[in-house]
């Protein structure tokens, strides 16, 4: 099938030209004459290339840019102008595009050009399919192929280029922390150190000086001086965790230290630069906390440079079956027992729990369930009774009204759609497209429901 082709340029005459080379050339060509029209595009469909000009009535073509590459799958992406200077270049490919020519375009140049991006392009998703072939170890520890997580994968990429504070939010037991290690190790701080704390585990009292330090006789039992976290973590990352928990007054010092990037040890009177990237995270509501007085407005938005959002397990559609098996082969080779999987209603029951601690819980989930099995498949027996007496699991697939159901029995249209689809798929054993004619619908839907809130 011919690859779409998004061309942005509002001169007529050029656009009219760049669309009939790029359609000799083989490709389907969407042409539109602004930055805006080429949002909505982008919006509407998906395009293997984006052929913009960086001169543009309204937005620029930097503007086109940044909306391609928050897309996934990308596009590429070349820029064109008829100003070029080595900055423009430059900016250009640090930005994310994959070529960068000026005007006026020699159009053979162009197609070889748009045939290399798009070559590129293919090789990438063929090491990518190679790598999950060969059992590739997941994205820093995370694994997932639902579109959710190909989003997050595709955001912490983006943002490890950065050095702005970044602020991990998530439902308990989503994997933040790993987030946080991701960014560390796509940055360019990869080399140095990471280091990790949880606010709410240190007592108020020693947070401050475990995250600044302390000299020597700063405190009774303070015999010597004491490099702080910040100090520690100097070229490298800091992970707040639970950063909601952290006291007013060391919500003050943060701030300032953020701000000055300078860290003053607990009874010193020297100051020491720190160079340190940010990286927090909670699974509280901080718009609650900022309303209800608990924490700094100016120290939110502060350490909300970036923001990354972790998608509770439960919108992670098949990745709760690949997440399964995942762990099933962990514990299977260190516990050195021959499991083979899991019965069929013990992977429906599974995929039906809507596991409220997350993929946190469905490790120990797991772990459990390959401890106590007695045989090489995993029965529903050996599942934990909350699994098997959940809602989701022991009640009809609609509540019964003259059983006097109450409100909260009963399903969403989005909760009986996701179980029903689930259930399909344990009955296929996960085989997409028989679930899909089974169902009723193209594969392409049932990929983009099991991407949502399934």
């Amino acid at each position: 099938m011919p690859e779409a082709v998004l061309v942005v340029e509002d001169d007529p005459g050029h656009r009219s030209l760049l669309d009939e080379e790029l359609t000799d050339a083989g490709y389907v060509v969407h042409a539109v004459a602004s930055a805006e029209e080429a949002f909505d595009a982008l919006g509407e469909r998906s395009f293997a290339l984006v052929v913009s000009d960086l001169r543009l009535p309204g937005a620029d073509g930097f503007a086109v840019l940044e909306r391609a590459r928050t897309l996934v799958p990308a596009p590429g992406v070349i820029m064109l102008t008829g100003f070029g200077t080595i900055d423009q270049a430059v900016h250009a490919l640090k930005a994310g595009a994959d070529d960068f020519l000026t005007k006026p375009v020699d159009l053979e140049h162009l197609c070889l050009a748009a045939d290399r991006v798009l070559q590129t392009r293919r090789l990438r998703a063929e090491v990518q399919q190679y790598r999950e072939a060969l059992g590739d170890h997941g994205f820093h520890g995370m694994h997932g192929r639902s579109p959710a997580m190909l989003r997050l994968f595709e955001l912490i990429r983006r943002i490890a280029r950065s050095d702005g504070s970044v602020l991990v939010t998530g439902e308990s037991g989503t994997g933040k922390e790993l987030v946080a290690r991701a960014l560390h190790e796509e940055s360019p701080r990869a080399g140095g150190p990471f280091v990790a704390i949880n606010c709410a585990g240190i007592p108020e009292t020693l947070l401050e000086s475990e995250l600044l330090g302390h000299a020597a006789g700063a405190f009774s039992g303070a015999r010597g001086a004491r490099k702080g976290l910040f100090l520690e973590a100097d070229g490298g990352t800091l992970f707040l965790d639970e950063i909601g928990e952290m006291p007013p007054a060391m919500q003050t010092k943060l701030l300032r230290l953020l701000q000055d990037g300078r860290v003053r040890p607990v009874g010193s009177n020297d100051e020491v630069a720190s160079d340190v990237r940010i990286v927090a995270a909670t699974h509280r509501d901080l718009a609650e906390l900022l309303r209800e007085g608990h924490f700094r407005e100016d120290l939110f938005y502060r350490l909300e440079t970036f923001r990354i959002e972790v998608p509770p397990l439960r919108e992670r559609g098949e990745d709760i079956e690949r997440l399964v098996f995942h762990f099933l082969r962990r514990q299977a080779a260190a516990q050195e027992v021959p499991l083979r999987g899991l019965a069929p209603e013990a992977l429906r029951m599974l995929l039906g729990y809507r596991f409220p601690g997350n993929v946190r819980e469905l490790t120990s989930l797991v772990e459990r369930a390959a401890t106590l099995a007695q045989g090489e498949v995993i029965q529903p027996e050996d599942l934990p009774e909350r699994v098997c007496d959940d809602p989701g699991n022991a009640r009809a697939v609609v509540a019964d009204p003259a059983a006097g159901a109450r409100d909260e029995e009963w399903y969403t249209l989005e909760e009986l759609e996701a179980r029903y689809i689930r259930q399909v798929l344990a009955h296929t054993g996960g085989n997409k497209q028989r679930a899909a004619r089974i169902l009723g619908i193209g594969r392409k839907t049932l990929y983009r429901k099991l991407g949502g809130d399934l």
